[in-house]
């Protein structure tokens, strides 16, 4: 297979599936969904694991047992590499478009503590000048935080702002751009993805072991 970008037909399936989020939708396009977005996010990962690794194509099915929003079905496709325990890499198709990430999405408390330890010493210069350098290629810092400061750190800490951190994701968003739509989004992937490797790696070391 070869990755030639996702297709309009792709983005109007989600476009349909937020006005419309029911098995009998999705049975009644089903074919869509394989077609237009699934073989080629099959063929996307066939195309990075030789640089990245093996990639794991999340399932359409919502995890709906312990959620008000009973919903069936996500509103997006995503998938992800992994470079230590959920730390990696990642690319999202939804009705917004194309949108490309690296970072942590989960952390135990032990973990989290050891990260917010070498985010506070010496090491914690290394993250700020990669996420910072990040941000000014026009990625967004984004993840979920504390409102104020974890205990036992201050407000006032320099590195407040990533200290406050529980996940952490770095994301730039392709929308409707249309190459998109051809295979020119594989080498702005690979390329994003080779961008964002030196923050992979480093919390891959500070988060568990990696690859």
């Amino acid at each position: 297979m070869t990755f030639d970008g996702f297709s309009v037909a792709a983005l109007d399936f989600y476009d349909d599936l937020a006005q419309d989020n029911s098995k009998a939708f999705w049975e009644a396009h089903r074919d869509v969904y394989n077609a237009a977005v699934r073989a080629p996010f099959e063929a996307l990962a066939e195309a990075v694991e030789d640089e990245f690794g093996d990639a794991k194509i999340f399932r359409p099915n919502r995890d709906v047992r312990f959620s008000k929003d009973k919903a069936p079905y996500k509103t997006h496709q995503g998938m992800y590499v992994a470079a230590a325990e959920a730390t990696g890499w990642y690319v999202q198709l939804s009705a917004a478009g194309v949108m490309v990430g690296v970072g942590f999405y989960d952390a135990s408390p032990t973990r989290l503590a050891l990260l917010r330890k070498v985010i506070d010493g010496p090491d914690g210069v290394s993250l700020e000048r990669l996420v910072g350098d990040l941000q000014r290629y026009g990625w967004t810092l984004g993840g979920d935080t504390v409102k104020t400061a974890p205990r036992g750190y201050s407000v006032d800490n320099p590195r407040i702002a990533l200290l406050r951190h529980k996940t952490m994701s770095l994301s730039k968003e392709y929308g409707f751009e249309p190459f998109v739509h051809t295979p020119d989004l594989l080498g702005r992937i690979v390329s994003d993805w080779r961008d964002g490797r030196s923050l992979v790696e480093w919390l891959a070391v500070h988060l568990g072991t990696g690859r």
